[in-house]
Parts: C-alpha cells; structure tokens; sequence
C-alpha cells in the first residue's frame, strides 16, 4: 500500500512539474531564478559590494538608481550607459544628461570584477546595473546607515520597497549618444513632453509619478534649476511662482545668477539619504527642487497621484516596486542577442 501510495505521489509531482519550470525558464523571457544554476551568488555579491560603497558615500545609492533609469531610456537595459568611447563607440556619458553628473561606474566595475572571479562570463553587466538598483533602494530605505552592512550580510529586509528582479539581460555592442540626449526627460521639459517620453518606453502617468519618487534621494546640481531661481525665461528676476518664496532664497544662497553651475543641493532637503515618501510631502508644500519634480502638480490627475503617495509610504512604495520591474524590462537584450561583457566598459575582443 505503502508503495502503490509513493508511486501515485511521484506520477503527481511529474504531472505538474512542467507547468514549474516552464514559468521560470521560458525562452527570451527574463526571470528571478535565471542565475540559481549558472551563478548561485551572484545577487548576494552584488548586495554586499555595493553595501560597502554605499556606507562610505551614501550618494553613491541615488547615482546607481540614476544610471540605471538612464541606461533604460536609450536602447532598452542593455548596460549601454556604461560603455566607454573607443574606435567605433561614441559614449553616452558624454550626453548632455549624462555629462559630469553621471556617477558611480567604479561600483558597478568592482561587482563585476568579484562576479568574474566567481563565475566567469555568466553574470551581464545589464543585470548587475539592474539589481544594484533595486538594492540601493533598499539600502537607503533605513534611516540607520551604520547598520547597512550588517543588513545585507543578513540578508535581512528592512521594510523598505523591494522586488524580485527578473534576470537574464545581455549587454549591448553599442551605444547611442542621440538617444542618451534626445530620450532622456530633462529637468525643464514640460509635463507632456516628459509624458511622452514614458509612452515611448511602454511606461504610463503612473509610472512616471512613482519613478519620479526616485527624487527623494540624491543630488541636482545649481545649473539644473537656476532658471527657477531668478525666472530666466520671462526675464523679471523673480523666483518661480511655483516654488516656495522662502524655500527660493535659501537655494539662492548657494546658486547665484551665474557661476557656481556645480554646487550641489539634495533633491529632498528633509529626508536627503533615505528613501520614503517625502519627496511628494515637498511636492504638495511646493519645494520640489526641479521644475520637472513641481510640474506632476499641473496634471489633475498626476496630483492626485502625488497626494495619494505623501499620504501613504506604503501605497509609493507598492507602486514604485511595481514601475521598477516595468522600466527594467524596456527591451531587454535576450538569446543569443547582444554579449556578456567581461568589462563592463567595452565591448569583447
């Protein structure tokens, strides 16, 4: 009986085994558990090398966060952002966006030094760029910055946004600094121009006010936001009328008329190195740094979205995760597409 019992067991789990394996492994889809097999440890190196940057820089979670939303909007995540220029390769860090404010490359070349020594050939300089961003979310999602070492050598989750990041992206063998100019929302597009520039990239309304939360961490510099200051455009010298008139003079401090394009000021003054819903509490207080942080107020239903998130962590925090699978899966590189570059600044040999 005992017998016939674990027979019938075993044709069961055979039954419904297929139906596992063929969501995790379907040809050219990207997937969690893509590097299960090939490369076990890889997202834990990840975790713990960037753990180690960030708890000396801190900012050092926004830049990663940014350069992977930049690389997203040319070409797809194909780690295209983080070529160098060589005979063939115009680089998109010399873009306009990209242009002495794109950081944090050395993060992203040490991980992939360890994963090269771990598993040679195997781990995509795209996924790395991909996972280390989901992981500096997660890190700056404390406000205990001595602790985040610790964190991630436990493993243990904050309580912050996270997500399962489905894997398996290949690196592109090109660049396009075009793209990296044109693509890209710019800190005085207009609120439809940014719009658009979402639709492009199969991203909606919602999923530019969520990613826009990004903003409340990290840096922008002086010469990002100077036209607010001092309303260059109408000519009348006076802040914009948008911006908090005591908020304007504080900033105005530090980013004069002219010069000073470099000074550096947090994108969220009340909660700079931690990622939570502050960033739309400014929104509403208006002292949303940039112009293209102010503007998600213009749209009705866009401020409705700002108000919903400041009043909820947990509500920004669902829908962040959300719209960070969705801009991480623009055009992926799959199959035998694109390569898995042994540095991520080059194309291979």
């Amino acid at each position: 009986m005992a017998t016939s019992m674990s027979f019938f067991l075993l044709l069961s789990l055979l039954a419904f085994a297929p139906l596992c394996f063929c969501n995790y492994f379907q040809e050219g889809k990207l997937y969690p558990q893509f590097y299960d097999y090939s490369c076990p440890q890889a997202q834990n190196i990840v975790k713990s090398i960037l753990a180690k940057y960030v708890q000396q820089q801190p900012r050092l979670a926004a830049s990663i966060l940014r350069l992977h939303f930049h690389d997203c909007f040319v070409k797809g995540c194909d780690a295209s952002l983080l070529l160098d220029s060589s005979e063939n390769i115009i680089s998109e860090k010399g873009s306009n966006p990209n242009r002495n404010s794109a950081r944090g490359f050395e993060v992203i070349d040490a991980i992939k030094a360890a994963l090269e020594r771990e598993c040679p050939s195997t781990v995509s300089c795209a996924d790395i760029l991909t996972l280390a961003a989901r992981d500096s979310v997660v890190l700056v999602s404390t406000s205990l910055p001595s602790l985040m070492v610790i964190w991630f050598q436990k493993n243990v989750a904050s309580g912050g946004p996270s997500w399962e990041v489905p894997l398996g992206r290949r690196d592109s063998r090109d660049a396009s600094i075009s793209g990296s100019n044109n693509n890209i929302p710019a800190p005085n597009n207009t609120f439809q121009t940014i719009l658009t520039k979402f639709h492009l990239h199969g991203l909606d309304l919602v999923d530019l006010v969520a990613l826009s939360g990004s903003h409340t961490i990290g840096n922008a510099r002086c010469t990002t936001f100077r036209q607010r200051l001092y309303s260059q455009i109408s000519g009348n010298g006076k802040p914009d009328s948008t911006l908090d008139q005591y908020y304007a003079a504080a900033l105005r401090n530090r980013c004069p008329r002219s010069g000073g394009d470099q000074n550096l000021f947090f994108l969220d003054y009340a909660t700079p190195y931690k990622f939570d819903n502050t960033y739309f509490k400014n929104l509403l207080a208006y002292k949303g740094l940039l112009s293209s942080d102010q503007i998600l107020l213009t749209d009705q239903e866009s401020a409705e979205l700002v108000k919903s998130y400041a009043e909820s962590n947990d509500i920004f925090f669902e829908q962040f995760a959300k719209s960070m699978i969705k801009m991480g899966n623009i055009s992926p590189l799959t199959n035998s597409r694109g390569e898995i570059r042994e540095n991520c600044r080059k194309i291979n040999s």
